[in-house]
Formats: C-alpha cells, sequence, structure tokens
C-alpha cells in the first residue's frame, strides 16, 4: 500500500529552488556572454555559419526595382 511521503520544510525548498536559480543564472550568462562575443566579431575559437538568405532576397528585390528606373 503506498504510503504518503513526508513533507518538505521549507528551508529545504528554498536552498533547493536557490540552487536551481543559480544554475539557470550561471546558464544565462554564459549564453550571453557568448552571444556578445558573436557579435562583437572577435571571436577566433568559435566558428558559426551565418544565414543569408533573407539579406540576399532582399538585395534581388532592390536591384530588380532600381533596373526598371
Amino acid at each position: 500500500m503506498a504510503v504518503p511521503k513526508k513533507r518538505t520544510s521549507k528551508s529545504k525548498r528554498k536552498i533547493r529552488k536557490t540552487v536551481w536559480r543559480e544554475k539557470a543564472n550561471k546558464a544565462a550568462k554564459k549564453a550571453f556572454s557568448l552571444a556578445r562575443l558573436i557579435l562583437s566579431g572577435r571571436s577566433k575559437s568559435f566558428c558559426y555559419t551565418v544565414n543569408n538568405k533573407s539579406s540576399e532576397s532582399s538585395e534581388s528585390t532592390s536591384i530588380d526595382e532600381s533596373d526598371d528606373s
């Protein structure tokens, strides 16, 4: 037969929640730092691909418009 577990104290709950928040803050800080590094253009060890599809399509439409003029 199933027996209900003992209730977790407020202090344990608070400690666990604090640990969880600290982990989340650390991950967010790391991601933000990486994003700043990529956007600054000074990254030498981090490789990533740039998606230029949207810029190519906008350039082609602007070129087409200038040809008509």
